[in-house]
Formats: structure tokens, C-alpha cells, sequence
């Protein structure tokens, strides 16, 4: 599994993307180009990218047009973009660029050092967020399989306890250790989560009270 986040470079003008891969190549990891507005659009349907960085003067559609396409798509609305100009732009650029939904602004030719530190951030932020997305479908799927079995542990105990000499038993030993298991990671996870992920750490809250409330002795 490629664990590497990818980057998007947009710009028309082939040598600015040879100075953009120079200058990121540090960071290992996976560049990809786009020579258009149009060609970074198709690029996003596809795959899933830490930050673009996004040229403001471009045939076609310019920087903040494809800036705007970028933001009204939900799967792309919170990714962050970063725009490059000419150090002599118009004034106006920023406005027009934070209106559009711009994070930042880095000037040509670049400052190697600024530049990567500032993709190296949105990297290693793109980076956290997938693995506790990761984490949380883990532990979401954990919950449901114990919800399963503490389930068919029920119905097999309330049927024992009908037959002579049988006593009820209040669920599985083992069944119970993997409940608090998962319940301390999920609230490990769950203290790391931004707050784009805690629709789902509810419903994994909601499953594992469920689940406790179905292993109480007498429950």
C-alpha cells in the first residue's frame, strides 16, 4: 500500500513545474501535474490530494476560476489551495484569491525553504486525517462484529436458560474484553478527531454503549 500523499502542480508553463518537483522532490511524495484549470479538475475526480498548488495566470481558465470549481465540489470543498503568482500581481490577486478559497500565497520564484514548509504542513495534516479516518472505520467495524456476536451470545443464553439445569449466563468473558478494548482506542481516537470526522465517532460511541448495555449482567 503507497502511503505517500499526493500533491497537485498546476501551471501551463513547463518550467515552472520543473522548478515545483525540484524544490518538493524532498519531501517524497507523489507529484502530480496538471497544465491546465481544466486538467487539475479531471485530476481531482480521481484521486484524493493533500494540496494543490495552483498557478493564478493560466490560458483558459485562470487560478481563481478553477478555484471556485474546486471549492463547490463537496469532495473537494476543504482542500487546501495555494496559489502562486508573480511577485509584481496585482494587488487585487489576494482578495480575489482568498475569496476563492485560497489558504495562502507564495510568490515567484520561490523561496525553496518557504515553500516546502509550507506543503509539508498540509501534508503531514492530510496524512493525520487519513489515518484517523482509518482508524475509525476500524473501530467501527470492530463494534459491529462484536455487537454481532454479543447478540447471538443473548439469544444462546436465554435459550439455555430454559432447559432443565441450565442457568443463565450474563454474555462471554472474552466478548466483554474486547468491548473495552475497542472502547479504549475509540476514545483514544477519538480525542484526536477533527470535527469534520465526529459525526462518525458518535455513531461508534452510540454502537459500543449499545453493546454494553447488551453484556450487563441481566441485561
Amino acid at each position: 500500500m503507497d502511503d505517500k500523499a499526493k500533491i497537485l502542480l498546476v501551471d501551463d508553463r513547463e518550467e515552472n513545474l520543473i522548478a515545483l518537483e525540484a524544490i518538493l522532490s524532498s519531501l517524497d511524495q507523489d507529484l502530480v501535474r496538471a497544465r491546465s484549470g481544466e486538467e487539475a479538475l479531471k485530476a481531482l475526480l480521481t484521486d484524493e490530494y493533500a494540496v494543490i498548488l495552483l498557478d493564478v495566470v493560466m490560458p483558459g481558465m485562470d487560478g481563481f476560476e478553477t478555484a471556485r470549481d474546486i471549492k463547490r465540489r463537496k469532495k473537494t470543498r476543504d482542500l487546501p489551495i495555494i496559489f502562486l503568482t508573480a511577485v509584481n500581481s496585482d494587488p487585487d490577486y489576494a482578495f480575489r484569491g482568498y475569496a476563492a478559497g485560497a489558504v495562502d500565497f507564495i510568490s515567484k520564484p520561490f523561496d525553496p525553504w518557504v515553500l516546502r514548509a509550507k506543503v509539508s504542513v498540509f501534508v503531514e495534516l492530510h496524512t493525520k486525517n487519513k489515518q484517523l479516518r482509518d482508524q475509525t472505520a476500524l473501530l467501527r467495524e470492530q463494534a459491529a462484529l462484536l455487537r454481532e456476536q454479543s447478540t447471538l451470545l443473548k439469544a444462546r443464553d436465554e435459550a439455555g436458560s430454559g432447559a432443565a439445569g441450565d442457568a443463565p449466563r450474563d454474555g462471554d468473558p472474552q466478548v466483554a474484553e474486547r468491548l473495552a478494548a475497542v472502547t479504549e482506542q475509540a476514545e483514544t481516537v477519538g480525542k484526536q478527531l477533527p470535527a469534520a470526522l465526529r459525526g462518525e465517532y458518535d455513531e461508534l460511541e452510540r454502537r459500543l454503549a449499545a453493546l454494553r448495555e447488551v453484556l450487563e449482567p441481566g441485561g
